[in-house]
């Protein structure tokens, strides 16, 4: 991982006079002592430097005493809980509600990286889209041996049935947010794409209207571009996929409901966009025609945000046990009387092993070399790459091709003999079902963690709208592994999250 380096003392003597007269909580906060540990870090270089555009933030927060900081992470608290600001762990046994955690430092973009970014995550979701529409027409991609079919026909979320049926618009993926992660160099890679129904740009937003009320002044000093605009985007994406461009459409949003993890985050989009919430049983299909019930009688529905994913959309036909759906939804989304964003049948893009497959993707339908890079992965279903795996398999992060949010997946540096026997022998018995990745060393950044400041990991998942052009909010869920020495970022593995800053110039 390289060698382990500290920021230097910038004025020992400076430093010693303040913290010889002052208790800790009247100290002033310094940075002194943080240690890199050898990872690439957003703040600092591997001498310890401050990075250009850290300069502003450093000097800012160095004004702050430990007890004046303090007050302010308990008020993002406080904020955070009067907005309902929660998710769900089903598994958590002290209680389901959690706040998410938030670090008040903010992780800086400049701008150059940001256009990488954006660059490539547009090369990305125009292959995905081409991908979907070709493998449920012609599957060129299939007869001119890019991919293998079984890949294709074996993952879980590919839908046969809808071979043939033209999407609005041939848009599938409407909504994706690309997971990034970056690597000792500071390359950033992608390592994983979540077209079905991505989650967290509620905390998006809501971490950069906390952070606006914690530290007003501190925008002052940065040219930071805007993120609130993410509504009102979404709300034109979903108007733009109306069945046969009808005018004003009605949109509404659908939602497992109260008990869903992402909850918060469905209300919200839908207060923020100025549309109904609605669950499967507010719905119903009448004459190939979807209608939303109201005070007033039914009320035609034109376009549904769907936070179900496919096997619950509709008991006819798929999971006929699923009390979340609507029972003919389907049929009406094949005759054309309603859109659905995202489409049914883009979980197969989800799949981590057709995630292997994206940058030929890319240079099958597009003719170019992937922007931005994915993560070296093996295919366990691979003779060669199944005996790599079993080999080095305390080495490996390996993933259930079907799984999300952490779970179904072992991090072998860290995981225990026994953890790695059951996931050898699952992996032997369902090899198309896992991939392994090597382990990579993602970037840090600072958090503030009793008291100080220490180094945590890090990914960002922009949130890329596909409409009738592509839209990427200048920002991105900055997930921070809070757990120390811990490579997972999700939520619900222990993980938190930062406000993320693109610059717009080179402040």
């Amino acid at each position: 991982m390289g060698q382990q380096h500290t920021v230097p003392l910038r004025n020992k003597t400076e430093t010693q006079a303040a913290t010889s007269h002052s208790t800790p909580e009247a100290a002033k906060l310094s940075f002194d002592g943080y240690q890199n540990h050898g990872f690439f870090d957003e703040m600092f270089d591997a001498k310890g430097r401050v990075r250009p555009h850290y300069k502003k933030l450093l000097k800012r927060i160095e004004t702050l005493t430990g007890s004046q900081f303090e007050e302010r992470r308990q008020m993002a608290d406080r904020l955070f809980l009067h907005q309902g600001i929660t998710f769900t762990v089903y598994s958590d046994n002290q209680g389901t509600e959690r706040l998410m955690p938030f670090d008040l430092l903010p992780r800086i973009v400049p701008a150059k990286e940001w256009d990488l970014i954006e660059r490539g995550l547009t090369q990305r979701i125009t292959a995905l889209n081409l991908f979907l529409h070709d493998i449920y027409h012609d599957q060129k991609i299939i007869k001119d041996k890019v991919i293998p079919r079984h890949y294709i026909e074996a993952a879980r979320h590919f839908r046969k049935e809808f071979i043939g049926f033209h999407v609005p618009r041939n848009i599938y993926i409407h909504i994706c947010g690309s997971d990034l992660v970056r690597d000792d160099n500071g390359d950033y890679l992608v390592l994983e794409d979540n077209g079905r129904t991505p989650s967290g740009v509620s905390y998006l937003l809501e971490n950069r209207n906390t952070l606006r009320r914690v530290f007003p002044n501190l925008f002052e000093t940065y040219a930071v571009r805007p993120v609130e605009h993410y509504p009102q985007e979404l709300l034109k994406l979903l108007a733009y996929i109306a069945p046969h461009g009808k005018p004003n459409p009605t949109i509404a949003l659908l939602t497992p409901g109260i008990y869903n993890s992402a909850f918060f985050e469905h209300s919200f989009l839908a207060r923020q966009m100025g549309i109904e919430i609605v669950e499967g049983r507010d719905l119903v299909v009448s004459g190939k025609h979807v209608y939303m019930r109201t005070t007033k009688g039914l009320k035609p529905v034109d376009v549904i945000y769907r936070r179900i994913d496919d096997d619950f959309l509709d008991p006819k036909v798929f999971r006929k046990d699923s009390l979340l759906g609507v029972p003919g939804i389907v049929e009406a989304y094949r005759a054309g009387t309603v859109s659905l964003a995202n489409s049914i049948g883009t979980g197969v893009a989800d799949d981590k092993v057709i995630y292997y497959f994206v940058p030929r993707m890319i240079e099958y339908y597009l003719g170019e070399k992937p922007i931005l890079p994915n993560v070296s992965t093996y295919l366990a279903s691979e003779p060669d790459d199944m005996k790599f795996i079993m080999a080095n398999l305390p080495k490996l992060v390996v993933k259930s091709a079907n799984e999300s949010g952490g779970y179904g997946m072992l991090v072998g540096p860290h995981a225990t003999k026994s953890e790695i026997a059951k996931f050898r022998k699952q992996i032997q018995e369902n090899p198309r079902n896992f991939i392994a990745q090597p382990t990579l060393g993602l970037s840090r950044t600072p958090c503030y963690v009793d008291g100080h400041f220490e180094g945590r990991h890090v990914d960002l998942r922009p949130y890329i709208l596909y409409g009738e052009k592509v839209t990427i909010v200048p920002g991105g869920l900055t997930r921070v592994a809070l757990k120390k020495g811990t490579l997972v970022v999700n939520s619900s593995q222990g993980g938190g999250g930062k406000d993320t800053w693109i610059l717009s110039g080179d402040s």
